[in-house]
């Protein structure tokens, strides 16, 4: 039998949403201590690639918080597939932050800071709550207030703003998750 649209969206809706805000958060941590310690010319390689492994941080920790977004035992959902694209855009943008990079190089905390936080306002609608619409925009402006504010210190000033927003959104999916009322009991 299929499962109507309203029935996926519930599905995935009563995920605990914990694997992708705190693989994000070890990868901002890793930018953050990098920033701390290492030669600023060092700085960019390690926010590509720590933040470039933030998915598949996220598939790997999704098998610890019980998400395992890689089961196949699951009906497929179209929602899943929807936030997976969603994922898939924040890759993409790269495109738009590597030659911003390539002319301006404290710019690529903002430009990744902020255009891998997009994808949280598709997934806000999608669960219809308001934590991806928080963390989306207050992300954004926080992320362009340090980045003007602390211009020595970008790196850090950035990396900083995106684990405070990580704790926030980690924080009130897990008080969500508590809250959601069990399944019915199917016959």
């Amino acid at each position: 039998m299929d499962r109507s649209l309203e029935i996926q969206r519930e599905e995935f809706a009563r995920s605990r949403f914990l694997a992708m805000p705190l693989a994000g958060s070890i990868a901002w941590a890793v930018v953050l201590v990098a920033a701390l310690v290492l030669e600023p010319r060092w700085l960019p390689i390690v926010t590509f690639v720590a933040t470039g492994m933030i998915a598949y941080m996220g598939i790997g920790l999704s098998k610890l918080t019980g998400e395992n977004f890689i089961d196949k035992s699951r009906p497929k959902n179209v929602f899943t597939s929807l936030f997976m694209h969603c994922v898939a855009m924040s890759v993409l943008v790269y495109a738009i932050a590597i030659p911003f990079f390539m002319i301006e190089p404290t710019s690529l905390p903002l430009s990744v800071g902020i255009l891998t936080g997009l994808m949280w306002l598709p997934f806000s609608w999608i669960i219809r709550h308001w934590i991806g619409l928080f963390h989306a925009i207050a992300r954004t402006v926080l992320i362009v207030a340090v980045w003007y504010a602390v211009p020595a210190h970008r790196y850090a000033a950035v990396a900083l703003v995106i684990l405070a927003m990580y704790a926030i959104t980690i924080a009130v999916f897990e008080a969500r998750w508590r809250r959601l009322p069990p399944l019915p009991a199917t016959a």
